[in-house]
């Protein structure tokens, strides 16, 4: 069986963007990421076929389909505009297998991209970042089985799973504790074909770096997970699987840097701020 070679994928917006949404989607296939070639991305066809809010702005001069785009050129976005966003309950090792899977909900609108600020509201109290190995999903889904739940993947992102405790504990469906605007930051990009049985993950506060664990450490594992969930339901191209944090991590304020890891991806990076909607009007 031949096994392709990991290339990433990721929706940009360039700096010369010609309406405040434009996006193309980029491909890059060297296996350094920090080379020259790694920093030369090829503009795409959207690899999200039937999602019309992942489609490509309209093409124009230095943005054609298999134009080279310098990283210069661009920001990074989150990876997709997904319609559906799931974490995982309870999925640490042995503990987090001996109880049924359990999928929490988290709004599509509470996506962030690299380099965005995660907002903390005065009212939200203890908040913590969860990095998190994050699969996205490449093509409409359901009723999926152990063996064709690979077939749905079109590759890995980093997910950060913004957790609001105190809330967890007064709203049952953390729906508040989770959803909130801002509270789930991914990117940089996706990585395809990217074995995750085993990808170290862990999270940098401020510069120091906390204590690192791996997928493995997963109680359900990713096509579990997506058996799951599709079971149910179904999953859309674009949608974003989160699926459990096993390292460790600390709580975020206003002013902080927050970097979720994950080994075979690289690192998101986001700033933490007051929220800007309880700003006081000059």
């Amino acid at each position: 069986m031949t096994v392709s070679a990991p290339r990433r994928l990721a929706r940009v917006r360039p700096l010369s963007a010609v309406a405040p949404d434009e996006h193309f989607f980029v491909a890059n296939d060297a296996p350094d990421f920090a080379s020259g070639a790694g920093r030369a991305w090829t503009v795409i066809d959207s690899p999200f076929t039937g999602s019309r809010a992942n489609t490509n702005s309209p093409a124009r001069p230095g943005w054609e389909s298999g134009t080279v785009v310098d990283q210069d050129s661009f920001t990074f976005l989150a990876p997709s505009l997904p319609v559906n966003v799931f974490g995982m309950a309870h999925n640490t090792g042995q503990p987090g297998r001996d109880l049924p899977p359990q999928a929490f909900h988290k709004a599509a609108s509470s996506v962030i991209g690299p380099g965005e600020a995660i907002e903390l509201s005065s009212a939200v109290g203890y908040v913590d970042p969860e990095a998190e190995l994050t699969v996205v999903v490449g093509r409409t889904v359901r009723g999926l089985t152990l063996e064709t739940a690979r077939s749905a993947i079109l590759g890995f992102t980093i997910g950060n799973d913004v957790s609001a405790r105190d809330l967890q504990k007064s709203d049952e469906l953390w729906i508040s504790a989770k959803s909130q605007d801002t509270f789930t930051p991914a990117g940089p990009w996706i990585v395809t074909e990217l074995d995750d049985s085993d990808l170290s993950i862990g999270i940098v506060h401020n510069g120091t770096e906390l204590k690192a664990a791996s997928s493995a450490d997963l109680g359900w594992k990713v096509d579990e997970i997506l058996v799951y969930l599709t079971s149910f339901m179904t999953l859309q191209p674009g949608d974003l699987v989160l699926t459990g944090f096993p390292a460790e991590c600390a709580r975020i304020q206003p002013g902080d840097t927050v970097v979720c890891r994950v080994e075979g991806i690289g690192e998101l990076s986001n700033p933490v701020k007051a929220a800007s909607w309880e700003e006081t009007p000059a």
